[in-house]
Formats: C-alpha cells, structure tokens, sequence
C-alpha cells in the first residue's frame, strides 16, 4: 500500500500504525519531513505487507518535479504495484489541495489509480458524532469520499494497541481492491498526461502567433 497525502495529513504516523512499530520518521511540521519514498514491510495476521511513504502533495519546497519522480519511484518499490493508494486526511483540516488530492491522483496516475484509492481519515479520537453522519455534513468530504467509490477508514494514531483499526483496513483492501496497480498502468497514464500537455502546448503557440499577428498588424495600420 502506498501512502499518499498533503504535508501535516499524519501520513507517516499512519504507516508506523500499520508496521507496529516506528519505522517511518513523524513530525508535527508544516514541512514535509518525507523527502523520499521509503518502503517497510511487515506480517499482520499472517499477511505479509509493504507499506510506501511518500512526500507529501503540494509541499511547495519540493519542485512538481522532483515530486512526480519519488511518486513514481513509490510504483517501482511496490513492484508488482501497490493494491492500494491510502489518500491520508486529517479530520477537521479539510482543505482545498485536499479536495484538489484525488484529482491530483488521477491526473499522475490515470483514471484506474481512483479505483484503487481508500480514503483514510486521521484523528478518529476527535470524531463526535457517527462518520457517516459528519460525511453528511461536510458534502466536500462526501464527494471526496463518492470519488473513491465510497471507500473510506478512520484511524487513531493515539491507540496504536488497537490492532483491530488495522486489521479492519486490510480487510476493506481486500474485499474491494482485488488487482495490483501496475507500472503499466502508470506509464499509460503519463502518456496521457504527455499527450495532453502537448496539445495545451500547441494552442499557446497558436494564441502567441495569434497575438503577433494581431499586434504586427496594428503597428503595420499605424505607421500607413
């Protein structure tokens, strides 16, 4: 499984949960403390597993670039492809990259990887009410949560004795994503992207020459 998530989410705290143990460093920073894609593995009722951490999205100290890179570094360390992207999200800190997240996922790792996403929610501890009453109240979160087919876990960083947290969360990756993501599908995806970029790419040539013409024909109508 791959973690994936804004800076400050509690992504690396939720891969400790997962190891039980603390493999992957945590801080409470604003900045990303995850500058590579680390990979640990761990056997949970007799499941053995890999769990990816990854820097976090829209940490604007790490070049979109340099971000992709690690992202698809995280495919490869997962070989033969992670069963699951958790898109980490702290409770009460729903923002607009968080809303943008899932978007983000499917633009870098096409439409398949929204089939392979579980949204987890962090710091169950301050959910008073029922989730799927405060889902109701927050409609972004509901929206966010309907684009990952539904698919969502909570979790308590706090309560790392609580192993049934993780070993029901396992169980929803195996009864709804059944097929690794593959590297095949990444690079499909990325061709995508290419292929668009270039068409976008295209029109601004075409509105610049556009522009040129127009201005070279006002300075050509004056000087007449």
């Amino acid at each position: 499984m791959v973690l994936v998530g804004k800076t400050g989410s509690g992504k690396s705290s939720v891969g400790n949960t997962i190891l039980g143990n603390k493999k992957f460093h945590a801080s409470m920073s604003s900045e990303s403390v995850t500058r590579k894609c680390k990979k640990h593995e761990v056997t949970v009722d007799g499941r053995k597993i890999s769990v990816v951490d990854t820097p976090g999205l829209f940490d604007t100290k790490v070049p979109e670039d340099k971000l992709k890179a690690e992202i698809e570094r995280c495919v490869e360390l997962s070989v033969p492809g992670p069963h699951a992207f958790l898109l980490v999200i702290r409770l009460g800190r729903f923002t607009e990259e968080e809303r943008n997240a899932v978007e983000w996922i499917q633009k870098n790792f096409g439409e398949e990887a929204s089939k392979h996403t579980i949204v987890l929610f962090t710091h169950a501890d301050l959910l008073d009410t029922p989730i799927n009453q405060y889902l109701k109240e927050n409609n972004q979160l509901e929206d966010l949560v309907q684009k990952c087919e539904g698919r969502y876990h909570l979790f308590n960083n706090k309560d790392k004795e609580n192993r049934s947290q993780v070993s029901e969360l396992l169980e929803k990756i195996e009864a709804s994503v059944r097929k690794h993501y593959t590297n095949e599908m990444y690079e499909k995806a990325q061709g995508e992207l290419m292929e668009e970029q270039e068409v976008q790419w295209e029109i601004n040539g075409v509105n610049v020459s556009l522009t040129q013409f127009t201005l070279n024909s006002v300075c050509v109508s004056k000087s007449a």
